[in-house]
């Protein structure tokens, strides 16, 4: 049994651009909820302590679908990268720069993660963009780049310097565990990549909440706590990281391009954030280059067809010869 197959799990048979909308939803609310349990805990409790939750429940729905709690061995290495960036990364980093700057003013920032989605998918999922992909996108980077430097007063900060040094580390951990999610399912692969983050998150978010403890904990600190951790570290992944094994990895990538208005409505809505002309017409600059770049087309490498076929990357056996836990890579249909 082939492992794209077999691994549609949490995520049934929507379709690839249905389930990557539902990501984006998913994490157009994590700047917010960051900001929202910054007003009680540490940007490193924030930042690192989210995939602490995340593993736990990791954990349970393994155990539920009586798959094994480690990826296998082929995939660990792989695996570590998707960790470091996507687990640790990208929460420590934003939250430590959302601490400087708005939820309104990184939303505009996540423009770019298609961007670096993209990059990272010609490296690492064996995919090539058209030009007129890469336009598209080229005029988007200009956009959210334009805003920050105009915001920064003619420069970039230091909160932004973070934010995109976040961004690149996101778009390499979406590229990765889309590549991944093509042989093992999309789920899979975020629940292992907590599980595997463990050894690191675990003493660091003890260690923070000691060094700095909570301030009197609110009902939206604790909200937005429970949100990082328990939907943009690990329930937004399923359907995210399933979009993109479908999907392909640059082509799901590019809905992300719409994550900055949904985050601008969000930041309004929950934070009562203003939201300037200058930012307004960045993100309404942002949505129209998602709607002239979503027909682009993203051709596949013989490499990024053989791992859309469910086969591993050259030089590696296919996971449908070695199967996890003693059964193929779907598991049981439960």
């Amino acid at each position: 049994m082939r492992a794209n197959r077999s691994t549609s799990g949490l995520t049934g048979k929507a379709s690839p651009l249905l389930l990557g909308s539902l990501g984006v939803l998913c994490f157009s609310v994590t700047f917010p909820a960051t900001h929202a349990a910054e007003a009680s805990f540490s940007p490193v409790v924030v930042g690192v302590g989210r995939a602490v939750p995340a593993a736990a429940l990791a954990i349970i729905l393994l155990a539920a679908r009586r798959q094994p709690m480690i990826a296998p061995r082929e995939a660990i290495a792989r695996l570590l990268i998707v960790t470091a960036c996507v687990g640790i990364g990208f929460g420590l980093l934003s939250a430590i720069a959302l601490r400087h700057v708005s939820s309104v003013h990184g939303a505009v920032l996540t423009g770019l993660i298609p961007a670096a989605t993209a990059g990272m998918a010609v490296l690492r999922a064996g995919e090539r963009p058209r030009r007129t992909y890469w336009a598209v996108l080229a005029l988007g980077l200009a956009v959210v780049t334009a805003f920050a430097v105009i915001q920064g007063g003619g420069r970039l900060r230091a909160a932004d310097a973070l934010l995109l040094v976040a961004i690149a580390a996101g778009g390499l951990g979406y590229a990765e565990g889309g590549a991944l999610a093509r042989e093992y399912g999309g789920w899979r692969v975020i629940c292992w990549a907590v599980i595997l983050a463990l050894p690191v998150t675990l003493p660091v978010t003890i260690a923070a909440a000691v060094a700095e403890p909570a301030r009197p904990v609110t009902a939206g600190a604790a909200l937005g706590l429970a949100y990082v951790s328990l939907v943009s570290m690990c329930l937004g992944f399923f359907a995210w990281y399933q979009a993109m094994a479908r999907g392909g990895v640059a082509r799901i990538g590019r809905l992300q391009l719409a994550q900055p208005a949904l985050t601008l409505l969000w930041s309004v809505v929950l934070l009562g954030e203003h939201v300037g002309l200058l930012t307004g017409t960045a993100a309404v600059a942002v949505i129209a280059v998602t709607a002239v770049g979503r027909n682009a087309r993203v051709d596949r490498t013989a490499a990024g067809r053989q791992l859309a076929a469910g086969r591993a990357a050259p030089g590696t056996p296919a996971p449908s010869a070695r199967p996890v836990g003693g059964q193929p890579v779907g598991g049981p249909s439960r």
